[in-house]
């Protein structure tokens, strides 16, 4: 069972960022198998930003090897806790953008509640 699902607006962000940093596909795989082990994240580079009974949304920063394991990178992702599933909803460079997108995350919640 796959337990990674990307949105369509993940897999833009994704595309655009893979062109500067040719690693990130085997980062977020290293992230992806942390996270199958602690779902929450451990640590400071984990940040909850939504919980509720059945999923937690979350923003990782995200070591990147092209950047020499600076943390530059942020993943928001959303794990349904009863399915096991973790949805990738964003991906960004601080540099490039301040925040996470509040209106994916919405659009996310809606459909996990």
């Amino acid at each position: 069972m796959d337990h990674f699902k990307r949105t369509p607006e993940f897999e833009r962000d994704l595309k655009k960022l893979i062109k500067k940093f040719r690693t990130l596909e085997n980062d977020i795989d290293t992230i992806e198998k942390v996270l199958l082990d602690t779902p929450e994240g451990i640590g400071t580079n984990f940040v909850t930003l939504h919980a509720s009974e059945t999923y937690l949304v979350v923003k990782a920063r995200l070591a990147c090897r092209a950047l020499r394991g600076e943390r530059a990178l942020r993943l928001i992702y959303a794990y349904h806790k009863n399915t096991v599933t973790f949805y990738h909803i964003e991906l960004y460079h601080k540099a490039d953008q301040a925040n996470e997108d509040k209106h994916r995350i919405e659009a996310i919640r809606r459909e996990l509640d």
